[in-house]
Parts: C-alpha cells; structure tokens; sequence
C-alpha cells in the first residue's frame, strides 16, 4: 500500500480475523490464543477473586464465633512497659501485661494491647479463644470488608496475571517457531533466489 509523503500508514484493526492472501495459519491460531487467553484471565480471576473473599469472610465470621470479650486488669503502668514489649500502632496503642480469669476460673496474665496512658489497674478488655488464651479482635465493620474485598481483588489479580503470562509464554513459543519455519523456507528459497538475481 503507498502512502504520500508524511502521511502515517493506514493500519488495519483485526486483521487476523479477516480473509486474506497475507494471513498465515499461525496468525489465526494467535488470534485464537489472543482472545482465550484475555476470556480466561477474566473469568479466573473473577471466580478466584469471589471465592477468596468467601473464605476470608468465612475465617473473619469463625474468628467472631470462637472469640469472646473478657474484662481484664492493667497489671503494669502502659507507659512504664519495657521498649521491647511494647509496639505501637496507628491508633496509638501499646502492649502491656494484664490479667485475666480463663473459662476453667484460672487466672492468667499476658500482654495485650491498651491505651499508651492506661495506668496499673485499669480495667481493659481483652479477646479469648475457647482454651482461655488471648486472641486478636475479630475485624468488624469497615475492618472487615477492606479485609474482604482487598483479599478478592488481590487473588483476583494474581490469578488473571497467572492466566496472561501462560497465555503470553505460548504466544512467544509460537513466535519463535514461526520464525524457525521462515529461516527454514529462507534456506530452500535463498539459494534459487539468488540465481535469478545473478544469473
């Protein structure tokens, strides 16, 4: 096709798609690669994303059944806590030593998290398991879908880029065998070629 001077080529959109004399066997089967490949990476991610929502929402939900709240005694100072023991978060909270009574009527102790300014003797509330050991807040509300919905769209993502780089890997493979078959059909050609072009 010529084209004026400074005027851009023409390019053809889909051009594996339609009939014609320049379209190899090998572009169709890309084209088809092409298309599975993006249908795939879409629907597997998709279900990926959905299912590991469901789990986490499920794990968040068993962690709601198999905690529970319990009233607990600042036995230390929060502010007097030894650096090493003590971790601060966004919300300005530290680990401190409490006590507690388990389920079995025992009492325990162990850090969990307070308020940086809480004094000795402070009443906290802290989260157990069934077995009486401290255990993290389950996330609630705003915690928990961010939870969720992050957990979904991260697998999701994961999992369709898993699908593309498949997808992506056997495009190269073909590439490189198509450009074999053209080295290959170059040595039959070259030689007849090149006696026409001297002779």
């Amino acid at each position: 096709m010529s084209t004026t001077q400074g005027a851009r080529p023409h390019r053809v959109r889909l051009w594996r798609w339609r009939r014609n004399p320049l379209r190899r066997r090998s572009d169709l089967v890309e084209a088809w690669l092409m298309l599975a490949t993006f249908v795939l990476a879409l629907l597997i991610g998709v279900f990926a994303g959905v299912a590991a929502a469901v789990v986490v929402d499920g794990s968040i939900e068993d962690r709601r059944e198999h905690t529970r709240p319990v009233p607990a005694v600042l036995v230390e100072d929060a502010a007097h806590a030894l650096p090493a023991s003590v971790a601060e978060d966004g919300d300005g909270g530290v680990w401190a030593k409490v006590r507690w009574t388990a389920p079995d009527g025992t009492s325990r102790t162990g850090r969990a998290e307070v308020e940086a300014g809480a004094k000795a003797g402070a009443a906290v509330t802290v989260w157990n398991d069934p077995e009486g050991r401290l255990a993290s807040a389950p996330p609630e509300g705003a915690d928990a879908r961010f939870q969720i919905v992050m957990s979904g769209l991260t697998v999701s993502v994961a999992a369709g880029g898993l699908v593309v780089l498949g997808g992506w890997i056997v495009r190269s493979r073909l590439q490189w065998r198509r450009l074999a078959d053209w080295e290959a059909e170059w040595q039959r050609v070259e030689p007849s070629w090149r006696k026409r072009m001297t002779g």
